[in-house]
């Protein structure tokens, strides 16, 4: 089984993780952001140091690539870009809102017929959000919603729809449907990585070091006022 260094620095936490076998071996949160730019190098040096002690080599790089902060997306995927050119290690890119699911996927009890809708705060009443199932296929794909009293409606009629995310707080006034489940404290972390990157690892799914790019969701930033960035 592949050693994977995760990076994930999507929302004010910054985060870093090494996995081996399916599990978690070390990994390192700060909650005080954001704060990347200071803490994100001193977590990668302390990850690798801790490798390179117990004499595992690190196999491949995974970084949480989007929606999110465009500041700490650009420190994150810039910083494994250069480890994999510095150590010949390939890419592997993960969306953060499926990195989000996973704690919930783990930890949860859900129905066999649940939809789950992470939700990044991109300010005032609007969040970067996605619908899954249980299985992690996209019933609705990434977008930048603005949230009202009929805001994903069509599945909140069919399934019960658990929100959560830094983004998912502020909508509990405006999605009241019976329907609506809220699970507090689920952030996008390093640690929740390690699932789907080596789902990535055992098909070969690595992206190109030079071209690629984080997913802002360009139009949405595009368009909104600096300051709400």
């Amino acid at each position: 089984m592949s050693c994977i260094l995760h990076i994930e620095t999507s929302t004010e936490v910054c985060s870093v993780a090494l996995s081996q076998d399916g599990a978690s071996i070390f990994s390192k949160e700060d909650f005080k952001g954001p704060s990347h730019a200071t803490v994100l190098g001193v977590f990668i040096d302390e990850a690798l140091s801790f490798a390179d002690s117990h004499a595992i080599p690190v196999d491949a790089v995974a970084v949480s690539c989007g929606p999110g902060s465009y500041t700490g997306l650009r420190i994150g995927v810039s910083m494994a870009k250069g480890l994999c050119y510095g150590r010949n290690l390939p890419l592997i890119g993960l969306p953060t809102l499926e990195v989000m699911a996973v704690p919930v996927l783990l930890f949860h009890d859900l129905p066999e017929d649940a939809l789950l809708c992470p939700m990044i705060d991109a300010r005032r009443m609007e969040v970067y959000a996605a619908v899954y199932d249980r299985a992690l296929h996209a019933v609705r794909e990434i977008r930048a919603d603005i949230i009202d009293e009929q805001s994903y409606a069509e599945f909140l009629e069919k399934h019960p729809v658990y929100f959560f995310g830094n983004g998912a707080a502020k909508c509990r006034e405006k999605l009241t449907h019976p329907n609506a489940h809220f699970i507090d404290d689920i952030h996008p972390l390093a640690k929740w990585m390690f699932p789907l990157a080596e789902k990535a690892v055992a098909v070969e799914d690595y992206k190109d070091v030079a071209y690629f790019e984080p997913f802002y969701l360009k139009e949405f930033v595009a368009s909104t006022p600096k300051k709400l960035l």
